[in-house]
Formats: C-alpha cells, sequence, structure tokens
C-alpha cells in the first residue's frame, strides 16, 4: 500500500466510508475544539496563573499534532487529483498556498516564533485563536465561504476599492462643512475618518455628529449612499454561494450518472455518494431527490433504446402504440 497515499486519504473529510478516517478527522476537531477552550479560559488571570504548566504542555502537546497534521498534508498533496504533478514540489508548493493550508500553517508559527521572538501574551492568545479557523476544514457551509471568497476576489476588492474613495470623499466633505464649526472632532480630515466610517456603514453610534444644516444634508447622502455601498459585497457572496451550490449539485449529479453506467447503485456506490454528500454540504432530502431524477432519467433512456442491438426505439414503439 502506498503510504503517502494513505496518509493522504486519511486526512480528507470526504472519507466517510472510511472508519480511520473519520476517527483521524473526529480527533483533530476534538483538539481544535479543546484549544479554543484553553484559549478562553488562560485569559482569566487567576485561572492562567493556576494551571500555568498544565495550559503550557496542552499548548505543546497541540502544536506537535497540529505541526505532525501540516507537514504529512504537505508530504502527502501530490496524491490529491488537484495537487497531482510530475514535479512533486511545485504541486506541494501549490498545496501550500491554498487558504486552508495557509491556516494550518497559521495556526502554530506564532508558537514557533515566540520561542525567539518576544510577544504580548494577550497578542499570543489571540492569535491562536486562528486556530478555530482549522474547523473550516470540516465544515461544508464555512469551506463554501472561503471558496467564494477566493473566487470573488477580484469583484470583492473592486468593491472594496470605491467604499475605501467614498471613506476619503465622505472626510473630506464634512470636514469642508464642520471643521470650523466643531474643531474638536473634525478639526483634520484623519480626524473626520471616523464619522465617515461609522455612517458610510449605516452603524450610526452618535458620539459624532454634524450640526450646521449643510453638515446634516451631506451626512443624510451619504447614508443613503452607505446603504447601497455595503450592500454591494453582499450581493457579491450572496450571487458566489448561489454559482456554488449550483456547482456542487452538478457535481453530485455527475458523480451519480458515473456510478449508474451498469444501470445500479450498490451498497458501495452509495457509501460513495454519501461521503460526497456530507463533502458538498448537500442536504439529505436534496441529494435524495437528485438521485430519483437520475434513476428514472436512466430507466427512460434505457426504455428508449432496444436491449439486444442498442438501436434507438421510435415513440410508439416505446409507449406501445
Amino acid at each position: 500500500m502506498n503510504i503517502r497515499k494513505r496518509a493522504a486519504e486519511l486526512l480528507e473529510q470526504g472519507h466517510y466510508n472510511d472508519r480511520p478516517s473519520r476517527i483521524v478527522n473526529t480527533l483533530l476537531i476534538v483538539l481544535i475544539s479543546l484549544n479554543v477552550v484553553a484559549i478562553f479560559l488562560g485569559s482569566e488571570d487567576d485561572f492562567y496563573e493556576q494551571y500555568r504548566d498544565a495550559l503550557w504542555l496542552f499548548e505543546v502537546f497541540s502544536v506537535l499534532v497540529f505541526t505532525v497534521e501540516y507537514l504529512v498534508r504537505v508530504w502527502s498533496a501530490v496524491d490529491l487529483q488537484e495537487f497531482g504533478d510530475r514535479r512533486p514540489v511545485i504541486g506541494r508548493l501549490r498545496y501550500m498556498l491554498t487558504p486552508m493550508a495557509l491556516i494550518d500553517l497559521l495556526a502554530i508559527l506564532p508558537f514557533y516564533l515566540s520561542l525567539y521572538l518576544s510577544f504580548d501574551l494577550r497578542f499570543l492568545r489571540v492569535v491562536r485563536m486562528l486556530r478555530l479557523l482549522k474547523l473550516t476544514r470540516y465544515s461544508p457551509a464555512l469551506g463554501a465561504l472561503l471558496d467564494v471568497i477566493q473566487r470573488e476576489a477580484e469583484a470583492l476588492l473592486a468593491a472594496f476599492v470605491v467604499l475605501l474613495l467614498m471613506l476619503v470623499f465622505s472626510a473630506c466633505g464634512i470636514y469642508l462643512l464642520e471643521g470650523d464649526t466643531q474643531p474638536e472632532v473634525f478639526g483634520s480630515i484623519p480626524e473626520s475618518m471616523w464619522w465617515a466610517i461609522v455612517t458610510l456603514t449605516t452603524v450610526g453610534y452618535g458620539d459624532v455628529v454634524p450640526i450646521t444644516v449643510g453638515g446634516q444634508v451631506f451626512a443624510g447622502l451619504i447614508g443613503l449612499i452607505g446603504i447601497g455601498m455595503i450592500a454591494v459585497p453582499a450581493a457579491i457572496l450572496a450571487s458566489g454561494f448561489a454559482e456554488c451550490i449550483h456547482e456542487r449539485r452538478q457535481k453530485y449529479t455527475h458523480h451519480i450518472h458515473e456510478l449508474l453506467r451498469d444501470g445500479i447503485l450498490d451498497e458501495r456506490d452509495r457509501w460513495l455518494l454519501e461521503g460526497l454528500r456530507r463533502d458538498l454540504g448537500l442536504r439529505s432530502d436534496e441529494a435524495l431527490h437528485l438521485i430519483r431524477n437520475m434513476l428514472h432519467e436512466a430507466r427512460q433512456t434505457k426504455m428508449s433504446h432496444c436491449p439486444h442491438c442498442g438501436e434507438h426505439l421510435h415513440e410508439d414503439q416505446v409507449t406501445g402504440q
């Protein structure tokens, strides 16, 4: 057996029909969850002082496990279809630049850096919370979110640039209209940026407000523009999600079609489809509906061809008329 390929299978979430794979992934999920709990409790000074040594040992153990996991994932990445390459180094580098691999690296990097560099303890606690992002590997919904963000990166960047321009325009406008009246809060463009951010995002804390007629009219216009501006990234993500779900359904349907080439779905095929369903994040009833539709289409196709010669039958021959 190819050990490297087996390692890739064990660490891949989609192999639900593989008991060892389920056990390995469940243990990793439990360890990540315990790390989050330990970070929360460690932020309490009294608890941290009382259990300092135990928290440190657990941190070392966790980092060792996550380090081994990361190295094994990088080593075995070339046995995954999307990273297979004649040059293993290139395939592994491509894997290391994926969002999930970067998250795995960020989960362990602060620990090793802290051995050589001095960091504030509170900073390290917050950075270690990045390990929570490792759970996205085991959640199809969160995985879909990362895929959508990566796919729509250019559109999101364009929306962010437009929002940044509006932010600068808003800060400059309110500075001109309110700077003389309220120099303590609108005395410069950088000071006006806080008001512009709060207004454009429609948060409206109310700690800084315009008092002149011109400033109030301008603030109203910026608030209305802000509603539309904030909706743009949400619309991009919503559209991306819809497309992602459609592609996942198509992928599931394609696999059903491939498994139905022999005309039946045996127990092994059902296990494969169940693992794929969970990996893609499809609901059970939705997957069952797709399977039934494909079975119906397969029966119709089979009836429309002669079982002996394979020739296409005319409609009256199929219906018996």
